[in-house]
């Protein structure tokens, strides 16, 4: 997983009834893009997340894409 500042990370929800959402990336704190991440949620909370299999980067137009 490669994301950039600025990208939007989609979390699926993982129960019935939990929807998915969307936070911003705000700082890379790995290496060349990868995790960990420092997200920003919809009410403005932040904290630093390691991605699992049920998340998804959304990137920004025009982001070129790290392989």
């Amino acid at each position: 997983m490669h994301a950039t500042k600025g990208d939007g990370l989609l979390v699926h929800g993982r129960i019935v009834g939990q929807h998915d959402h969307v936070v911003e990336i705000v700082e890379v704190i790995g290496d060349q893009g990868e995790p960990p991440y420092r997200v920003r949620y919809g009410d403005g909370h932040e904290t630093v997340m390691t991605p699992g299999p049920d998340c998804v980067v959304q990137h920004k137009a025009g982001t070129p894409t790290i392989t």
